[in-house]
Formats: structure tokens, sequence, C-alpha cells
């Protein structure tokens, strides 16, 4: 630079108003910068929880659980919410007759229930074509062949909420 200076409007760097600050206050550059990454540190930090986790926990007993009811058909009930998931994702049913509750608990979402067609073993045509926020649902459908049975809500399919209930050999 040949024993000029730069200057930015008019300042050398080190007379801007914010040097001045950092220098009244006994901070460099490299002090500032100390302090601003180990800030990013200590917040990247505080969201590192574990949203399975968090989700296995919240699931209450009895969801996805399949029992037999007194006249013998299997049941299970299915969460969803605002979330974007079928709370189990996914079970496992004997050959038979099953009852197939889907509960709502979302606040502010509806959603649906399809068995994918031409995707499992064999057609599952009953569905629930609506179920708005504190909507329950059941349907009763009977199942033969072993395999899975993809099911998804259509509203929100691009955003993957899928699930499958498996039908066991």
């Amino acid at each position: 630079m040949n024993g000029t200076r730069r200057t930015i409007l008019g300042r050398t760097p080190s007379s801007s108003p914010l040097a001045a600050s950092q220098r009244a206050a006994g901070r460099g550059p490299c002090t500032t910068a100390a302090v601003v990454a180990a800030a990013l540190v200590l917040l990247t930090g505080c969201g590192g929880e574990d949203p399975a986790g968090q989700a296995a926990a919240a699931t209450p007993p009895g969801v996805g659980e399949v029992t037999t009811a007194p006249d013998g058909v299997q049941e299970v009930t299915v969460r969803t919410q605002d979330d974007y998931l079928f709370t189990p994702a996914a079970f496992t049913v004997a050959p038979g007759r099953v009852r197939l509750t889907v509960e709502n608990v979302a606040e502010e979402m509806v959603h649906n229930l399809r068995f994918r067609p031409d995707a499992g073993p064999e057609p599952i045509v009953e569905e629930i074509t609506l179920l708005a926020p504190g909507e329950s649902r059941t349907i009763e459908f009977t199942v033969a062949q072993p395999g899975d049975h993809p099911f998804d809500c259509t509203f929100h399919l691009q955003v993957g909420q899928t699930g499958t209930m498996t039908v066991s050999g």
C-alpha cells in the first residue's frame, strides 16, 4: 500500500465505530469472533434431542397394541396429530378379522386413512375418508394373505404420512 491507509466511508478500519466500541470494551476482533463461535456451538447443542424418542415416550398405553375383542376380532388403534405421522407407523396382525380405529388428536389438521390400492397381497377397500381434529373412526375388514399392506393419509402423502399393516404368516 506504499504508506497509505485504506479508508472506508472516510474512516480507516481502526477508527470505525465498531472498532472503537470493541477497544473501549477491551475486545479486539479475535475476542469477538471467539465469543460468537462459542455462542453458536452452545445454540446448536440445544436442539439435539431425538424426535423419535419423544414420539415413543408420548405414545399412550394401548395405542398400536393389537388385542382380541370378546367377539374374536383383532383390534388396534392408530393415532395421528399435527405432525404428519401415524403412531405407530407399523403394526402386525394375524390373518382374520381386523377392527382398526384411527384417532385424530390433532388440534388443527384433518386426516384420512386409505390402504394403497394394488400395493398389498390383497385389496382392502375399507377406508376412513375424513377425520377432523378430535374425531375417531373405526373400520372393519378381513385379511387372509400374509404380507405388507401400506396405508397413507392421502392429504399428506407428499410429506410422508404413511404406515404399514403387516399380516403375519
